[in-house]
């Protein structure tokens, strides 16, 4: 049973993270053929203030 963590930035809709699934599940089904039942997918999302990159908060970009 492959376990995924995916974190990302709130704010992306309900659909783009169904497409999301379906993509990430498709690529493990294909890649080491295990059945889609069997992929779980955790999507953790962080807030924008609690996130940075070179050092600066997400928010504040």
């Amino acid at each position: 049973m492959p376990v995924v963590n995916i974190q990302i930035l709130k704010g992306r809709s309900q659909e783009q993270k169904k497409k999301m699934a379906k993509t990430v599940t498709d690529a493990i089904v294909s890649s080491i053929g295990v059945k889609p039942e069997a992929v779980w997918i955790v999507i953790e999302e962080m807030e924008r203030e609690n996130f940075a990159t070179g050092g600066v908060l997400h928010c504040e970009k």
